[in-house]
């Protein structure tokens, strides 16, 4: 039974509140994939040989928030959270789990990054920039990105939510 409330983004309002509406729907989406899971559970993969699963993927978007509004929009020094070792401007990881790692642990390390960001979003302007791969990259075009991200990654955190307990639907 789920307890989290997921908001409908806005039918007709501004473009800045249609984005944000969006983004927050498909970050209440994974953590409503997460409700109800214990750790072991998190750490379950999805199909062998893939090491697949929550708690990876919930690490994996506190790496991407952590990279796509710290480092690349704020333009931050913010080193990977899961991977000391990763180059900060590489591909996000966050993907593997670490031993002792848990669903908990990674849900509140996403929040916080979620926070973040809307603290270092507020009072700025789709069209304000930071720089990606040595060009600029605008507010708007970041959450796109990011709609666009948790949507894919949605999808994945369905299935593995089927497989380990058969809850689908959300």
């Amino acid at each position: 039974m789920t307890t989290i409330e997921r908001p409908v983004p806005p039918l007709n309002v501004d473009e800045r509140t249609t984005l944000e509406g969006w983004l927050d729907f498909h970050r209440t989406t994974l953590a409503m994939k997460c409700e109800g899971l214990d750790d072991e559970q998190g750490a379950v993969a999805s199909v062998p040989p893939s090491g697949f699963t929550l708690t990876g993927l919930v690490q994996h978007m506190a790496e991407v928030e952590r990279n796509w509004f710290r480092r690349v929009f704020a333009g931050e020094e913010a080193p990977p959270l899961y991977d000391p070792q990763a180059d900060p401007n590489g591909p996000d990881g966050g993907f593997e789990l670490a031993e002792g790692a848990t669903l908990r642990d990674a849900l509140a390390t996403w929040r916080a990054e979620i926070a973040r960001t809307r603290e270092l979003c507020a009072g700025r302007a789709l069209t304000d920039t930071g720089r990606f791969m040595g060009q600029d990259v605008n507010l708007r075009w970041t959450y796109v990105h990011m709609i666009e991200e948790y949507a894919r990654h949605n999808g994945h955190a369905d299935l593995l939510r089927e497989r380990i307990d058969g809850a689908t639907g959300v």
